[in-house]
């Protein structure tokens, strides 16, 4: 069975998300339990947390298919002492929040060691923030999200997610996330039948496929290789419908969340029903 939703807004609380994705006809979703480009945040309320609880039962999504996005601020690899320390704590405070709401999974990006750090000292650093997360939490699974290679972020070939992975611990609360659009940028042919295989391989020997528990799905604005983070709408990039088909036809994937982050929400729910009529209604 297909799982596939949006990264629907939390306008009105968090408790607003879960019937926002049932309008769209989503069964998986992912949301900012904060403001994704501030440091602080009031606390979450336990009124919140059983009103969220209670929506997404009522939605019937279940809860491994929720996945929270963290800061686009944290960076575990900047070699600022403050600034790190400050990263490592937001996303602490991201997985903290992630089990006061009944969830597990928090998406980062991985970081970049901002030109002062080699690629190693960057993976390095990113791992011993993971390792000291996990280290203060109980229940939160860190997902590690795959990144289109700009300017000098890690995580744009799979070695890079599964070498922070083992760095780690290679504990089974690290997991990772593969965006479709950065994956193509990153050089990673999803479109041919080859190409999309050639990657699912390396997938599973650098990092595991048990560990890819989550996809956001988006078409790509620019080629294959462009090394450029540009989202476009579902069939009309240069991945195309039958690129993306790969992915939601796969019954390796049938349980792994797609999370759609294209440009228009207002074509979320056009785009869930035309994935799942490629899908075969799986």
């Amino acid at each position: 069975m297909n799982y596939i939703g949006a990264h629907v807004s939390v306008a009105g609380g968090v408790e607003t998300a879960p019937g926002r994705a049932s309008q769209i006809g989503a069964n998986a979703l992912a949301i900012f339990t904060k403001n994704q480009r501030r440091w602080e945040a009031k606390p979450l309320t336990t009124q919140q947390c059983d009103a969220f609880r209670t929506e997404l039962a009522t939605s019937g999504i279940r809860p491994e298919h929720v996945v929270i996005h963290a800061s686009y601020l944290i960076n575990l690899a900047t070699p600022a002492p403050d600034a790190r320390r400050r990263s490592v704590e937001a996303l602490l405070d991201e997985c903290v929040r992630a089990e006061q709401l009944g969830l597990t999974l928090v998406n980062f990006h991985p970081g970049s060691g901002l030109g002062e750090l080699t690629e190693d000292e960057t993976l390095e650093a990113i791992a011993a923030g993971v390792r000291e997360i996990l280290d203060r939490t109980e229940r939160a699974v860190i997902v590690l999200e795959g990144t289109a290679g700009q300017g000098d972020h890690v995580g744009w070939r799979m070695s890079h997610l599964g070498s922070i992975i083992e760095m780690a611990g290679a504990d089974s609360r690290i997991s990772v996330c593969i965006d479709t659009c950065h994956a193509y940028a990153a050089g990673y042919d999803l479109v041919t039948s080859g190409g999309y295989e050639a990657m699912i391989s390396e997938i599973d020997r650098e990092i595991g496929l048990d560990r890819l528990v989550a996809i956001h799905l988006n078409d790509s604005k620019f080629g294959l290789g462009s090394r450029k983070d540009r989202h476009e709408l579902i069939g009309e990039g240069e991945i195309g419908i039958a690129g993306l088909a790969n992915l939601v036809t796969d019954p390796r994937l049938d349980n792994v969340p797609f999370i759609l982050e294209t440009p228009d929400p207002e074509r979320w729910a056009d785009e869930i029903a035309r994935l799942r009529l490629v899908a075969g209604g799986r």
